[in-house]
């Protein structure tokens, strides 16, 4: 089954391209304010960029699906990114990042609700996510997507872009799909 291109309403979901590495960069993988609460630094240089598109593909090929680049139907504008972290067959990580004037429109809603589908057309059994405490926008879309809060994990992530060397606490929400 091929999941390497997705579509919603609004949307389009696809496998990332090394090319894409300029937009990724200029629209949401350089600002400081987009990548604040991600586990992830924020890209530097296009090559951080690169490497990371080197990653995606390297997850593609390992597993049933991995990230995808978000992009508006209307338009094709690059709007950001989400996708799965596979941790066995059964079991995956989800998130999602948007470029600062894709955000409050319901894309990070209208992504992440086709990929729960996604996930459970994959055989996936447990999909969660992590989420800063303090990023209530994120948790608000993750519970309209069905996601259930299941606890704090403390000291369990790093936050380079708030306290770099350290973990900190996340929030972390699942859901369970029945076979």
């Amino acid at each position: 089954m091929s999941v390497e291109h997705l579509e919603t309403e609004r949307l389009i979901l696809r496998r990332p391209q090394p090319e894409d590495a300029a937009d990724v960069f200029k629209r949401y993988a350089s600002d400081r304010q987009v990548t604040k609460y991600l586990g992830w630094a924020t890209h530097r240089t296009i090559e951080d960029t690169r490497t990371f598109l080197a990653l995606c593909n390297d997850e593609w090929n390992r597993w049933p699906a991995g990230a995808y680049i978000i992009e508006s139907r209307e338009n094709g504008r690059l709007l950001g990114s989400a996708g799965f972290g596979f941790e066995t067959p059964r079991q995956a990580v989800t998130g999602y990042v948007l470029a600062r004037d894709a955000w409050g429109q319901g894309y990070a809603t209208e992504a992440l609700t086709e990929l729960v589908r996604v996930a459970g057309r994959l055989g996936v059994m447990r999909l969660y996510a992590l989420c800063h405490p303090e990023h209530k926008a994120s948790a608000h879309v993750l519970e309209k997507c069905g996601f259930l809060r299941e606890g704090i994990l403390h000291g369990y992530s790093p936050f380079p872009n708030l306290t770099p060397g350290r973990r900190g606490n996340v929030v972390c929400y699942g859901m369970a799909f029945r076979r």
